[in-house]
């Protein structure tokens, strides 16, 4: 049984109207929406370039626009907000690279206006400003003047002139008449060398009037370097009057005022006083420069009744830890070890030397190579002669005698002529101890010309070896 039911007011479509709809409603809805602009586009990579300088844009003709697309419309209002460059600006800068930047249009003859008066400049000059207000008002003058007084405190040869202006004056005036002159340049330390100029030309009285003038100068004294130096040129002169009571003076003295006495009497040849203050120093454990010790072994060695006193120096220098030679000091002390048989102080010493990092001098070597020699080590000298030839060390007298000497100890006569003519390359002139030795070797090989030339170059140079060679020849008749 079927029924029918109506609806009122309702409108039945075809499905197929339906559809058609719904596509134009889909167009509809796309064609509304705004286009999104290509990645690149959106972001550029680079900003946008200026024109280029140089080329006039109006004067060019205009080319004739395409119909934008909306590609290019889009990217046009991105670039209203780039900057944009105005005629002048272009043209402004264009110039510099061109020529001078354009004028604009007006008068060229225009005067400048006179510049304001300045309140300093009109103030009247009044009195010379006070040397207390010299730093704020011109600090340029200090600077100058320090820059100078700096220079001049530690010039020596501002300082020995001064020491040859002291020295002109009249014996009864005073250092202090041309010191009062310069001390405003003067700092401490300055008049040490003064003082010792004025000790090598032989004014020990006035490095004294020196010295009790910088003591009223407070910013002069005290100083160690003046009183040092002071104390050296009256104890070099035999003018320092030495107290009874030489104890407290060593407890009392610093260091450098007891190596500048010890230095002083050594250099005056007071030996003496030298020891008796060096041991009084050693009592009281007073440390001293090992350059010291040196000195004063050098002039004990000198007198070989005095090298009972050279054991107990070379004794505390080996017992200290650190031991601060130089190589002329360390040569000195070799020289001394040699005389005295101590020839194992002389290698421990070149060892240190070497251990140390220091090349050997010339020197050096000839003292190492005379201490084998006098020992007798012979093949130990003689290695010690390469170690020389193999580190370029230039020969001098000394090292060419005593080399020679060493080469006719091992009766090696092809050497010793050959280091003999080297001698005389080099430019030095033979010695009598050269030739007397070159005709020992000569006579014992048995070459009498040989020997007969060498005694006639010796005489040539104001030596005779004829007594030499009458002994040799007397020998071969008793034989």
């Amino acid at each position: 049984m079927y029924c029918t039911v109506s609806f009122p007011n309702v409108q039945i479509v075809h499905p197929q109207r339906i559809s058609c709809r719904y596509e134009n409603t889909i167009l509809a809805a796309h064609s509304n929406r705004k286009r999104r602009p290509p990645k690149n586009h959106r972001y550029p990579r680079h900003a946008k370039q200026p024109p280029e300088f140089g080329v006039n844009l109006f004067l060019k003709k205009p080319i004739p626009a395409l119909e934008p697309t909306q590609e290019e419309e889009e990217e046009e209002e991105e670039e209203t907000t780039d900057v944009v460059w105005e005629s002048d600006e272009i043209e402004a800068i264009s110039s510099l690279f061109q020529g001078r930047i354009p004028q604009k249009p007006g008068s060229l003859d225009r005067k400048r206006a006179l510049p304001l008066p300045l309140p300093y400049k009109l103030r009247p000059l009044g009195l010379p400003t006070p040397k207390r207000l010299v730093k704020l008002t011109a600090p340029d003058v200090v600077s100058s003047r320090a820059s100078f007084a700096k220079k001049v405190y530690k010039s020596p040869t501002f300082l020995v002139g001064l020491a040859r202006e002291i020295s002109r004056l009249n014996p009864d005036e005073d250092a202090s008449i041309v010191l009062a002159k310069w001390v405003q340049f003067l700092r401490k330390g300055s008049l040490s060398l003064t003082i010792r100029e004025l000790g090598h030309m032989g004014c020990p009285e006035r490095a004294l009037q020196t010295l009790c003038w910088a003591q009223d100068q407070p910013h002069l004294f005290p100083d160690d370097w003046i009183l040092a130096s002071t104390v050296e040129v009256l104890a070099r002169n035999h003018d320092l009057k030495f107290p009874f009571n030489i104890q407290k003076l060593t407890s009392l003295a610093n260091r450098g005022v007891l190596e500048a006495m010890i230095k002083g009497f050594i250099k005056g040849g007071n030996l003496r006083l030298a020891w008796r203050v060096l041991v009084v120093a050693k009592r009281d454990k007073r440390l001293l420069d090992p350059s010291i010790y040196a000195k004063v072994i050098l002039e004990l060695g000198k007198n070989p009744d005095r090298h009972i006193h050279v054991l107990p120096l070379l004794d505390e220098l080996g017992e200290r830890d650190e031991l601060n030679l130089s190589q002329q000091d360390c040569t000195a002390i070799m020289n001394v070890c040699t005389k005295m048989g101590k020839f194992e102080v002389v290698e421990s010493l070149f060892n240190w030397l070497k251990q140390s990092g220091s090349q050997p001098s010339v020197v050096m070597f000839t003292s190492v190579i005379h201490s084998r020699y006098t020992e007798k080590k012979y093949r130990e000298a003689l290695a010690l002669v390469w170690e020389m030839e193999e580190s370029n060390c230039l020969f001098d007298l000394p090292a060419y005698r005593v080399v020679i000497k060493l080469f006719v100890a091992l009766n090696d006569l092809s050497r010793a002529t050959r280091y003999f003519s080297k001698l005389k390359e080099a430019g030095f002139s033979p010695t009598y101890g050269i030739y007397k030795d070159l005709l020992e070797i000569y006579m014992a090989s048995g070459r009498i010309a040989k020997c007969k030339e060498i005694c006639k170059e010796a005489e040539i140079a104001g030596f005779r070896l004829d007594k030499h060679l009458e002994s040799y020849y007397s020998i071969n008749r008793r034989q």
